[in-house]
């Protein structure tokens, strides 16, 4: 029955609510305003900022910085080339590296980007944080926060506005964001969605990177050393929003020849 009217709700506002990722061309579903979800981003990541330890190791913070840089070089040339630089106008980039041991890294949107110190080990150098930032920053660009919430939205608070769900339901609000960006896990309905995101976030990711003259091979060394640090205990596919590591890296494989051909460094 859930199923039933999250798939009617869908139908009922996907007129009014569809936009198209880049480089994929998928159709989704995204009802919140864009000025909307910049506004959230900056408070949260505000937030978050002062109550969280800066890194003090300067050449770390620098790599961090630099990576990230010409990452943004390479999705700002991406879409100058296609006319579409006005859909970055609000983006306030900023590249953050902060002590925690978690190996994580997140984007919000308005490039609004944290590494966790944990992650610079298993990137190894700049291309293997290449493949993390990018596909961080992926998700920012293919507006899959909004999508997330937007699913979540229809799901759980029946499709009210936004801004009638912060004033009666701050508390589910507030986690719907967090799930959005990676802080919470569900599965049910929204799962599919979820994989597919990381899916075309690896996609975007690796066609950034290539942009920005990294070399997209190191795709596949990176997410073999992330499964290594799960030490074999990964849950099956159908319970994660992740694909299962072995799914992730082959299609991974797949994508490499065409995005060095596609988009040369």
């Amino acid at each position: 029955m859930i199923s039933r009217i999250f798939i009617l709700l869908t139908l009922l506002v996907l007129p009014a609510g569809c936009a198209t990722v880049p480089i994929t061309g998928r159709s989704q579903l995204n009802l919140i305003p864009a000025s909307t979800m910049m506004s959230m981003s900056a408070q949260e990541y505000g937030t978050f900022i002062k109550g969280n330890k800066p890194s003090a190791n300067k050449e770390q913070v620098q790599m961090v910085k630099r990576v990230g840089a010409r990452i943004q070089g390479a999705v700002e040339r991406y879409f100058a080339e296609r006319g579409m630089a006005g859909k970055l106008a609000d983006y306030r980039w900023e590249f953050n590296l902060v002590e925690d041991n978690q190996v994580n890294a997140w984007c919000m949107p308005g490039g609004k980007v944290v590494v966790y110190t944990g992650m610079l080990p298993v990137s190894q150098n700049e291309d293997g944080l290449a493949v993390v930032m990018g596909h961080e920053i992926a998700h920012a660009i293919a507006e899959h926060g909004n999508e997330r919430m937007s699913q979540g939205m229809l799901a759980q608070l029946g499709g009210v506005a936004l801004a009638e769900a912060l004033a009666s339901k701050p508390a589910a609000t507030k986690q719907l964001w967090m799930t959005a960006f990676g802080a919470g896990a569900q599965y049910g309905a929204i799962l599919p969605f979820s994989r597919l995101q990381e899916n075309e976030a690896d996609h975007l990711g690796l066609v950034f990177m290539a942009m920005a003259g990294y070399d997209p091979n190191q795709a596949t060394a990176f997410w073999q050393r992330m499964a290594s640090q799960k030490g074999g205990k990964s849950q099956p596919e159908f319970f994660s929003t992740h694909p299962a590591d072995a799914t992730r890296i082959e299609n991974i494989r797949r994508l490499i020849p065409e995005v060095n051909r596609q988009y040369p460094r």
